[in-house]
């Protein structure tokens, strides 16, 4: 007995040890997580699952696979690498199927299982799409389409685009000298005759070559033909020559510094100029789209009336962006979407590409700014938008209710359908391959939830396939008969796993990637909780409680980045480091909540445009009223309450220390914003409008605004080669603080770092300092 008590002491010792978090391990990431799967899909024949995984913690991903005869998923043999490449949802209907890799063009049939190279060259190949015949195919090469027949294995030129303008040589004006001599002497007449009759008879190419499309300077962008092969469609795209913003490397292999462009500032002057353009392909013929008619498009944003120099401005069309159309199956059919450029229009239109007729078929406006889940941005595109199987019907999503729902729109009888309704958001859509039913990833249950439903299109019944809490990322069997899916709990990262395709399908799962490390440690499962804003509206969170005879009555309020963004839900979250440091801090005492803020995702419109020309208004009070709910719930102390987040996080953070003083006792403000006239254009001109036209909305969102109200105690930290939120960002604030003589704030830099940090020994130095700022401020000394 005397010898099993000090053994069973070391055990005991060695296990709580084990359940001690370490700010050293969590701030590895997924290296101490276990990396987890990513980029599943079905192999082309549907017996595989292939996926991108690094199990053996090497420097990256390898592509992995596994079927129902194997017990564990296998590292893909280098042989196989290429079929795992072909889309399996592309080209559903045929037994061969077209694709680009690597710019070569490939065929794989479905029945022999084999790849073949079709076509090599160093001009790259992209862009291969099927036509409504099915031994043709197109595909594009140095900016110009091209048609195959597979039958007949002959290749014709569709398009002839090219750069610059056209020279016209019959055009030119002869000079004094040039006249005299044709006057003068026969020889050179007798010449001028030949060369004219050498270029009428070789070198007239029309009969053999399209006409050539001189697209000067601008961008020839969203070259896209149609099935029936009679027409081609365009952009060209005028994109300002704003200066752009510099970034320098300190740390170099050569000891000299390096500098580097990243990007443009917020501006009016960033907008570009488009134009769309058809071509026909039997008349050889170009015409551009006109837009004019379009609802709205002379008219001004509200803001205007703030402001005495536009409130009286002449009407004019406002500039816009058309994003690549979608044919039916036949190409009788064609639809695209617009936006405009100040981000408060967006309009669905049918063309008829024969006689260039725009016929409006939607139109969404919004005061704020056009956005939400299935919805394309100027920027990359995107969103919902296709035809059913009668080839003219079609369905897209629009947040007109405040949520993003499903609708379809027949373009005879311009008769639109509502298909879901309620107070929650679609948030994927995928049309089943008999087109009587959609495939939809939702939020129905709980707005932190992401579930799949199968949704009858006549009797717009949804039916429930995956909908426990967490969140399914699903991807469909070629056959539909079974369903790969990547899933995650709160406290649970992410893992794959395969099922049946029907109601309340149970989940097999095929990869378990954590760490005997990560394990080890009981990991809590935050409550969301809801509290109540000022103004009424419901606050989502996640809240991680110590226990009762730790709790040292201080509490830190967390800050998610990006602005629109989740993190209050119930599966695994981006910010994984945060969550496991919440975790070392609840175990230290803490109380941590983790606000979904206005302008979050994943609760609708009102919630998304919150901070509609004041960022740092909604936004923050949601902060403030979630330290009430602290306070006046769980016991917190109102002076022992922190404040922390990056970038989005980092900015709020700023905001509540300079416009809400004595509120936090200490805040650290990572990655920061701290003036918006200098951020990026694509985000901030949906939210702010431009700093040309909206001073207002850009001064009150500014921290660098209320620089001299710093009273409580700051720490900010940030990458000095961050191109995204750019150093110069902190270093104008730091030079404020400066001026104004303020004393109570630090600045720590890593020289290395980017936005989102790399190095561990970063993350590491990074929140040891957060940690002992708030074990400094807000711990009790009494």
């Amino acid at each position: 007995m005397k010898k099993t008590v000090p053994f069973l002491f070391i055990i005991l010792t060695s296990l709580l040890n084990a359940q001690s978090l370490q700010l050293e391990n969590i701030m590895k990431g997924d290296e101490f997580i276990g990396n987890q799967p990513d980029n599943h899909r079905w192999s082309i024949d549907g017996n595989s699952i292939y996926f991108d995984w690094n199990p053996n913690n090497e420097v990256g991903n390898s592509t992995y696979y596994w079927n129902q005869n194997m017990d564990q998923p296998q590292l893909l043999p280098e042989n196989e690498f290429d079929k795992s490449e072909v889309n399996a949802s592309l080209q559903s209907d045929y037994d061969v199927i077209y694709y680009a890799k690597r710019g070569n063009l490939y065929s794989y049939n479905k029945k022999s299982k084999k790849i073949k190279k079709l076509y090599v060259s160093t001009d790259k190949i992209y862009a291969v799409e099927r036509s409504s015949n099915p031994d043709v195919i197109f595909y594009q090469q140095n900016r110009n389409v091209y048609q195959l027949n597979v039958k007949e294995f002959s290749i014709t030129q569709l398009t002839n685009f090219k750069t610059g303008n056209e020279s016209v040589k019959s055009d030119k004006t002869e000079n004094y000298l040039e006249k005299q001599q044709v006057e003068l002497f026969q020889f050179v007449r007798d010449n001028k005759v030949k060369d004219d009759w050498y270029e009428k008879k070789y070198n007239n190419t029309k009969n053999d070559f399209p006409q050539v499309i001189f697209y000067g300077s601008e961008s020839l962008e969203q070259l896209k033909p149609s099935p029936n092969g009679k027409f081609v469609t365009f952009r060209l795209s005028n994109y300002s020559s704003q200066k752009q913003t510099k970034i320098e490397h300190f740390i170099t292999a050569d000891g000299y510094t390096k500098n580097e462009s990243a990007r443009s500032k917020v501006s009016i002057d960033n907008l570009s100029k488009h134009k769309m353009g058809v071509y026909n392909i039997e008349k050889d013929s170009v015409y551009y789209v006109s837009f004019s008619n379009l609802s709205g498009i002379k008219e001004f944003p509200a803001y205007y009336q703030e402001y005495d120099n536009l409130k009286e401005k002449e009407k004019e069309e406002k500039p816009i962006v058309m994003i690549n159309p979608i044919h039916n199956k036949n190409g009788d059919k064609t639809v695209f979407e617009l936006r405009s450029l100040d981000n408060k229009d967006r309009w669905i239109v049918s063309l008829d590409l024969e006689t260039g007729i725009l016929t409006e078929l939607d139109h969404q406006h919004d005061e704020a700014w056009i956005g939400g889940p299935g919805i394309p941005n100027y920027s990359f595109g995107g969103g919902t938008l296709g035809f059913l199987k009668d080839n003219e019907t079609i369905y897209f999503q629009s947040e007109t209710t405040g949520y993003s729902h499903l609708y379809t729109l027949n373009l005879n009888t311009k008769k639109k359908t509502q298909l879901t309704s309620g107070n929650w958001e679609v948030r994927d859509v995928s049309l089943s391959l008999d087109g009587k039913s959609f495939y939809l990833s939702t939020n129905t249950n709980h707005p932190g939830n992401r579930e799949y439903h199968k949704l009858d299109i006549t009797s717009k019944k949804m039916t429930a396939i995956l909908n426990a809490d967490g969140a399914h990322e699903v991807v469909l069997s070629p056959d539909e008969k079974k369903i790969a899916v990547r899933y995650s709990y709160k406290n649970k990262p992410w893992e794959l796993y395969v099922a049946d395709n029907k109601p309340n399908a149970t989940l097999k799962q095929i990869t378990f990637s954590t760490t005997p490390e990560f394990k080890a440690y009981n990991w809590k499962n935050p409550e969301v909780v809801t509290f109540k804003a000022e103004d009424g509206t419901n606050v989502y969170a996640r809240l991680y409680q110590p226990k009762v005879e730790k709790k040292n009555k201080a509490a830190i309020i967390f800050v998610h980045g990006a602005g629109y963004l989740q993190n209050a839900h119930n599966y695994w979250s981006s910010y994984h480091r945060e969550f496991m440091f919440h975790n070392l801090l609840s175990d230290l005492g803490y109380t941590i909540l983790d606000i979904d803020y206005r302008g979050s995702d994943g609760y609708g419109r009102d919630v998304r445009t919150g901070i509609y020309r004041h960022m740092g208004g909604l936004d923050l009070l949601d902060q403030l009223d979630g330290k009430k709910y602290l306070v006046d719930n769980l016991g917190i102390e109102a002076d022992r309450v922190g404040i922390y987040g990056g970038s989005y996080g980092g900015f709020i953070t700023l905001m509540a220390l300079l416009t809400k003083p004595n509120e936090f006792k200490a805040g650290a403000a990572l990655r920061s914003v701290t003036d918006w006239a200098h951020y990026n254009h694509g985000y901030t001109s949906n939210i702010l409008n431009f700093p040309e036209t909206d001073s207002i909305a850009y001064r009150r969102s500014s921290p660098i605004y209320f620089a001299e109200n710093l009273n409580d105690r700051l720490i900010m930290l940030h990458g000095m080669v961050d191109d995204n939120v750019q150093f110069q960002d902190v270093v104008r604030l730091s030079q404020r603080f400066i001026e104004l003589g303020k004393k109570d704030w630090d600045l720590a830099v890593f020289p290395v770092e980017e936005h989102g940090f790399k190095e561990t020994y970063s993350w590491i130095d990074e929140y040891r300092r957060i940690l002992e700022l708030f074990n400094k401020n807000l711990l009790d000394k009494r």
